[in-house]
């Protein structure tokens, strides 16, 4: 008989049934790190609201320090979601720098030559860890924990042996005539922020010139790199061969995945965003110095962790990364504004990584319990 003659409702059928909106977040890997930085916001915003911190120029200074730290982390997000570490980026950051400084100063390379060779070095680097790694089976971790001793040392040693210091200056005024030094060390926006001081939205210094006198490219590059990998990892056949290389290797290669060259790629694209780092570094400052990105690959993972990257694998996102970064930038810069030791920041970062790592388990069994 037609259910509509007896008045009988049809049967829902579950497969139709739409997720709950709570669901969706739970499903959304930067949850934890989007939560965090609000809390963070509204912690500074109580304590440190009238020390200039969240005045334009403040608000410039901590995005700058979250930047700088944001590009290695998103790097690292995508490495970690395809199942690998890099902990030598830390030392391709000090490595990067000199290889800028010593031609350009010592043999008098041009700038923009110096920047590209960087680039070369890194791409080199990345490939032999990436191979190194997929071709001996050993973990990353140990692999790029080698490269980490390796370049570090290699640095020093080589900064020494041809300029008798660590420390490599000069390169402040080889930047100002060089054609590719502003994409690293310059400024945008320069003309929105003088219209804003004149309409009294920022303040002015004392020759009347705007106190921000624009957007660092630091900034920028965090956040065209941070919408790239996004992208690249929702919107395209790469990103679904990263999640799957780094959730289940074996099942990947079984279905046509070439996992091989996936993660040799995510090692290269890790060193060249090491590097994008040192330039901009080298060019802001005018100088490299070897200890450049001591611990900074700690702090990348750390960032990634917050953002809802498994230390397995197959799960995270750029997105979170970024947020990740934005809050170690936020507190680093917030202690300061508020006169606490800075030695407590190191304690914020362990106490953030292992809340991080215990939400972030959390969430993926709910997220798996609610498939």
């Amino acid at each position: 008989m037609d259910q509509s003659m007896t008045g009988a409702a049809a049967p829902v059928d579950e497969r139709l049934r739409k997720p709950s909106l709570l669901g969706k977040l739970l499903k959304r890997p930067e949850l934890g790190a989007v939560g965090g930085a609000v809390l963070v916001f509204i912690f500074f915003g109580v304590v440190a609201g009238g020390t200039g911190m969240f005045s334009p120029l403040g608000i410039i200074n901590f995005l700058e320090v979250s930047a700088l730290l944001g590009i290695l982390a998103v790097a690292v997000a995508m490495l970690m979601i395809g199942g690998e570490f890099d902990l030598s980026v830390g030392s391709m950051v000090g490595a990067a720098g000199v290889v800028i400084a010593i031609p350009a100063t010592e043999f008098g390379w041009p700038l923009w030559l110096c920047i590209l060779l960087a680039f070369a070095v890194a791409v080199l680097v990345g490939w032999i860890n990436g191979l190194v790694t997929v071709r001996s089976g050993l973990p990353s971790f140990i692999v790029t924990l080698a490269s980490l001793f390796i370049l570090r040392g290699l640095t020093i040693g080589f900064t020494r042996l041809l300029t008798g210091r660590t420390q490599v200056s000069g390169i402040r005024n080889l930047a100002e005539n060089d054609w590719l030094a502003p994409l690293f060390g310059g400024e945008i926006g320069h003309g929105l922020f003088v219209w804003l001081a004149d309409i009294g939205l920022v303040a002015t210094r004392s020759n009347g010139m705007p106190a921000v006198s624009g957007i660092p490219m630091s900034i920028v590059w965090w956040l065209v790199l941070g919408a790239l990998a996004t992208w690249v990892l929702l919107n395209t056949r790469f990103g679904n061969w990263v999640f799957a290389a780094g959730g289940d290797k074996n099942a990947a290669r079984n279905v046509g995945v070439p996992v091989d060259r996936v993660k040799i790629i995510l090692f290269i694209f890790t060193a060249c965003a090491a590097t994008l780092v040192a330039a901009i570094q080298v060019v802001d400052a005018g100088s490299a110095d070897t200890n450049r990105g001591l611990l900074k690959e700690f702090e990348a993972i750390i960032a990634a962790v917050i953002g809802g990257c498994l230390l397995t694998g197959g799960y995270g996102s750029a997105i979170g990364a970024m947020f990740g970064a934005l809050i170690f930038g936020t507190v680093q810069m917030g202690i300061f504004y508020t006169g606490v030791n800075t030695d407590w920041f190191k304690v914020f970062l362990g106490v953030m990584l292992l809340i991080a790592v215990l939400f972030n388990t959390y969430i993926r069994r709910k997220a798996t319990e609610a498939r």
